[in-house]
């Protein structure tokens, strides 16, 4: 085998609290991580030598060491002395920057990729320890599903999958830096906390509108404050039918959840917002 094709799945936050700053400068969280089916296309293939090379059809993606996929590379030939080099083709379609993951959903997939392209034998556990060292999302994109992560992101634990439902999912024309939005938040004036456990139990019963109430992301008082026009998104979507919308990650990317495809693809067909990327997904 020489090459290898993957896919690369985005992920929302279902829910995102942040308790307090870690003695190593991490953040403590507690969340709820929901894999959804927009996706980037990878294909990784090997190369004489030990070189190792990112080509994308996305200008916006950093093509050297930047580029997370290229540091999970250079992770497992180092980490496993392979002899070879990698070409890794990344077809996004995952908006960069966005607080989808995308990044760290192609580090997860050139991971699973060489494991499967020199045949390491490893599992899935072993694949999420390598993830921990590259990104704090990268252990759940390994994983997917839906899931409970605390401790930094890395400590995850599984949860039932959630009753289907599509998305409308927007991002804004601009980006967001993740580490200045956890940089500027200020954990003693969060107005608003998501019921964590609450939620879980909404997910157990296969109750999406006790999982839409539930929604809750406290980021979104930094971001919001910033790009004052992404809370009026969440209630355009609401307008038109969303079960409950929100932020994920430290955005911008905003969703709405709908009970049906036809809904969400009529919700997004109203829309009037220049600049915008519009996308219908759904969760699992």
């Amino acid at each position: 085998m020489h090459k290898v094709e993957l896919e690369a799945k985005a992920k929302v936050n279902l829910t995102l609290d942040v308790l307090y700053k870690r003695p190593d400068g991490y953040h403590q969280v507690e969340m709820i991580m929901q894999a959804i089916s927009l996706k980037d296309h990878l294909v990784i293939s090997l190369l004489p030598g030990r070189e190792i090379k990112i080509v994308s059809n996305s200008p916006a993606i950093p093509g050297g060491e930047e580029n997370l996929a290229f540091k999970a590379a250079k992770l497992m030939v180092d980490e496993f002395d392979l002899d070879a080099g990698v070409e890794i083709k990344i077809f996004k379609e995952i908006p960069v920057a966005a607080g989808l993951a995308g990044g760290s959903a192609d580090a997860a997939a050139v991971l699973k990729g060489l494991n499967e392209l020199f045949g390491l034998g490893l599992t899935t556990k072993d694949l999420m320890r390598f993830g921990e060292k590259l990104g704090a999302d990268v252990p759940f994109c390994v994983m997917g599903g839906t899931a409970l992560a605390r401790g930094k992101g890395e400590e995850l634990t599984p949860l039932p999958a959630v009753p289907p439902a599509s998305l409308v999912l927007i991002k804004p024309p601009f980006s967001v830096s993740s580490r200045e939005v956890y940089n500027r938040l200020n954990i003693n004036s969060i107005r608003k906390r998501p019921v964590t456990r609450a939620v879980i139990e909404s997910i157990e019963k296969g109750d999406l509108e006790g999982i839409s109430r539930g929604l809750c992301n406290v980021l979104e008082e930094v971001t919001f404050a910033k790009h004052p026009e992404l809370p009026g998104i969440k209630e355009m979507l609401k307008a038109r039918g969303a079960l409950g919308s929100l932020m994920s990650g430290s955005g911008p990317a905003v969703y709405g959840i709908f009970e049906t495809r036809h809904d969400a693809e009529k919700a997004a067909a109203s829309l009037s917002l220049p600049g915008c990327e519009i996308f219908i997904s759904c969760m699992g």
